[in-house]
């Protein structure tokens, strides 16, 4: 039996790993683990939400390559190993009525062709644990969506050597998780340190919207503290997509530490036994490695 354990995260776009779970799969690593990032497409139809970088005309001529070299650099900020699933990105639609979908995107292609995708690397990497996000996925994003239907469809595929036989030999994930990065609990708690300090929250306008909507199980949370920095290297790696004076980094570190050391998961499936709450991805498994 090895003590080497493997998890497998998939996510939509590059830059989604650096901001939900980074830091965990950064313990991981550091742990000794494989953690392998599933990137379903390549993030071809975002915009550059960077303003310093807004009018490069470099990253204008091939938006595609260079998000490439950013998830180069994420992957490497964080220790990790990763794969392109090779789908298309779809895009936000925006307006009313919205537009359609462009021909040929990861959010319309027919299920059974990403799933066997995912498959296929779920049958090459053997994970024992997947991560990937939830039926709204996180945000009404369409390849969010889409790739909660596509994770949860090939965590059940991948076991069954009757589906994709050509895909390899069946492999049984034995725990699938909903990343809970952004919940309720943490805007606030985080909120409230800030305001204690005399600082300013950045999340006063999505306390408002979260406080109206359901919120998430919650049954994993990992310490991962010492992990934050990894994170914000690989964030800040996905130059196009994150503003080093923006948003995620407002919050100071020492009070993130202090009040929220943890990332937060929902643990969707499990084929082992657990008990809940828990406080490792792993539980339940690391005297069942393989």
């Amino acid at each position: 039996m090895s003590e080497q354990l493997r998890l497998m995260a998939v996510h939509a776009h590059p830059d989604d790993e650096s901001s939900k779970g980074a830091a965990t799969m950064a313990r991981y690593v550091a742990e000794g683990h494989r953690v392998r990032v599933v990137t379903c497409t390549g993030g071809e139809r975002g915009d550059i939400l960077n303003p310093k970088l807004a009018h490069d005309t470099t990253i204008l001529a091939d938006m595609p390559a260079y998000r490439r070299r950013e998830m180069a650099a994420a992957a490497e900020a964080l220790g990790i190993e990763h794969v392109w699933l090779g789908f298309v990105d779809s895009g936000l639609p925006e307006g009313d009525p919205l537009p359609p979908l462009p021909e040929g995107c990861f959010a319309l292609e027919p299920l059974e062709v990403p799933v066997e995708a995912l498959v296929r690397e779920i049958r090459t990497f053997r994970p024992h644990v997947m991560t990937t996000y939830n039926e709204e996925g996180g945000y009404p994003h369409p390849d969010h969506i889409r790739t909660h239907e596509v994770s949860v469809a090939a965590f059940h595929a991948a076991a069954d050597p009757e589906q994709f036989p050509d895909a390899g030999p069946a492999w049984e994930v034995s725990k699938l998780y909903y990343d809970v990065g952004f919940s309720l609990d943490r805007i606030r708690a985080i909120s409230d340190a800030m305001h204690e300090r005399g600082l300013v929250s950045p999340f006063e306008d999505w306390l408002e919207r979260a406080a109206t909507r359901p919120q998430r199980t919650v049954t994993t949370r990992v310490r991962c503290e010492e992990y934050f920095d990894r994170r914000d290297e690989a964030l800040r790696a996905h130059a196009t997509q994150i503003d080093p004076d923006g948003f995620f980094f407002e919050v100071p570190r020492d009070v993130e530490r202090e009040v929220w050391p943890v990332e937060q998961f929902e643990l969707a499936e499990s084929r082992v036994p657990v008990e809940i709450p828990e406080d490792d991805l792993f539980a339940g498994l690391r005297r069942l490695s393989a």
